[in-house]
């Protein structure tokens, strides 16, 4: 692969993670190599893209497509973006059922990218969340690592609200499954 177009797929993934990642992130990209028994024929024009639906953090990958050569191809370089800034982190080895306090919680940096959902950014909230699973002095706190709130319980009086443009409607019902976090 020309050596610019591979410079331009590596600034496209980092692009890409800069518009979702938080503000003052550091965002790190590397270039994974092609299959070496690939031959691709001498191209002019390369064009650099991203696939719709591809996520731009973790493992990803970057298109690259021949437009002027003696012959058409279409290669995906493989990518690996970190994110790295601060995020909430366990103080201490917490087993499964712990619940929070804030003496065991701190901001460090982590690499946001290391899971499908992003950590916690601040502390404010978690002191009384009960973890799910067992998690290790240092590693970033996130959503699935706590047991949903149980904001109401089956059977109890609900107020529902819903507004709109020019409307609103309320009601009054019994609930008729608990209500959890999260849950519609």
């Amino acid at each position: 692969l020309p050596a610019q177009a591979v410079l331009e797929a590596l600034a496209l993934a980092r692009q890409a993670a800069l518009v979702q990642a938080p503000a003052g992130a550091r965002v790190e990209v590397v270039a994974g190599a092609l299959d070496s028994r690939l031959q691709l024929a001498p191209c002019a024009q390369v064009q650099v893209y991203q696939s719709p639906g591809m996520p731009a953090w973790g493992r990803t990958r970057v298109g690259l497509r021949c437009t002027q050569g003696s012959s058409a191809w279409n290669v995906f370089v493989p990518m690996s973006v970190q994110v790295w800034a601060p995020a909430v982190v366990s103080t201490a080895a917490l087993p499964a059922g712990a619940r929070l306090e804030t003496s065991n919680l701190a901001l460090a940096e982590t690499d946001w990218a290391a899971t499908s959902s992003a950590p916690f950014a601040a502390p404010e909230g978690l002191a009384g969340r009960v973890l799910t699973r067992p998690l290790p002095a240092g590693q970033a706190l996130r959503q699935t690592d706590l047991q949903p709130r149980q904001w109401f319980a089956l059977g109890d009086r609900v107020r529902v609200d819903a507004r709109g443009a020019g409307f609103a409607v309320s009601a009054e019902g019994q609930a008729l499954t608990p209500g959890l976090e999260g849950q519609i």
